[in-house]
């Protein structure tokens, strides 16, 4: 396998797909980059959020774009479809600290490699706790939640295997992974319409550097922090779990400046002690953030591994 994608062929990725918009209220067609809104009407908790939605390109490598997307309101899932699809299914939720959504370091990238394998991908631009939403701490795993029970509910049109659709995170996306893994049964907003009855529990999930939210005493300002910290202080990874989880798949480098891999050792313990399964991968050195293309050194077989890891379980 070719574990590192050259960053012209992610480019290409980008650039070369459709621009088809498919509301909620759709039954849309699986082409290759459309943008398929989630929700029917405006999201729930975002009824009286009025910012604009901004995509800031930090690059000046138009052959390495490294775009980030800030105040979405309406969230989606883009589509990347392999040429010959096998079924099964990934939602894939990039990083950025939950303060942004950064959609080509950890979306295309993925999507190009899941796509290698013949799987079917979906990056969730999902919404952000600093926003000013209605229980802003909830609106990531709504999302997420809506985003599985999304793709679940259309696997038959799309010929995809309900059994078979999974939910990848990095970062902060790894994060609200844990939180798909350890509370997709908990009740984050009042059911719209027939998708709702839908699980959302991914059938396996992938977190790369994820944080297991805040753990020890409980802040005596708590109500004075941001969305960022309610929202890891109330989605705190730790046991006990009482939802039923399903396999996971982790990664971590040693040197993680910026998200200690003690996190990832804590998800896997909190995991496990639910009676999950969990395979865990603590590299000697790569840093934070690599995801596929800027891995570099130990971490850069993690995709050869957790390909390893599917086909072990049945779902390549």
């Amino acid at each position: 396998m070719n574990k590192r994608l050259h960053p012209l062929f992610l480019f290409s990725v980008c650039l070369f797909v459709s621009n088809t918009v498919f509301s909620a209220d759709q039954a849309p067609a699986l082409v290759n980059g459309a943008e398929i809104v989630i929700w029917p009407g405006i999201a729930p908790g975002t009824e009286k959020v009025t910012i604009k939605q901004e995509i800031v390109e930090r690059s000046t490598d138009p052959a390495h774009p490294d775009r980030a997307v800030t105040h979405t309101i309406r969230p989606i899932l883009k589509v990347y479809r392999p040429k010959k699809p096998n079924g099964m299914a990934v939602v894939i939720a990039p990083g950025g600290g939950y303060r942004r959504v950064v959609i080509d370091k950890e979306g295309p990238d993925t999507s190009a490699w899941l796509n290698s394998l013949g799987v079917t991908t979906f990056v969730l631009y999902y919404r952000l706790p600093d926003d000013g939403h209605v229980n802003a701490e909830d609106v990531p795993l709504q999302d997420a939640q809506r985003a599985i029970r999304y793709v679940r509910s259309h696997a038959e049109l799309w010929q995809l295997d309900p059994q078979r659709i999974g939910f990848i995170g990095y970062s902060a996306g790894g994060h609200l992974g844990a939180t798909m893994a350890a509370f997709h049964d908990k009740q984050v907003y009042q059911a719209i319409d027939k998708i709702d009855a839908t699980s959302p529990r991914p059938d396996f999930v992938v977190l790369g550097y994820p944080g297991a939210g805040q753990l020890g005493p409980i802040p005596d300002n708590i109500n004075q922090l941001d969305g960022r910290s309610r929202l890891t202080w109330k989605y705190r990874i730790e046991t006990p779990i009482t939802a039923s989880p399903p396999p996971a798949f982790i990664f971590h480098a040693e040197d993680d400046p910026t998200v200690h891999p003690e996190h990832s050792h804590r998800i896997t313990r909190a995991l496990r002690s639910a009676g999950g399964s969990v395979e865990l991968h603590i590299f000697r050195s790569g840093g934070h953030g690599f995801g596929i293309r800027d891995a570099k050194g130990p971490v850069t077989v993690w995709p050869e591994l957790c390909a390893s890891w599917l086909r072990g379980l049945g779902f390549l």
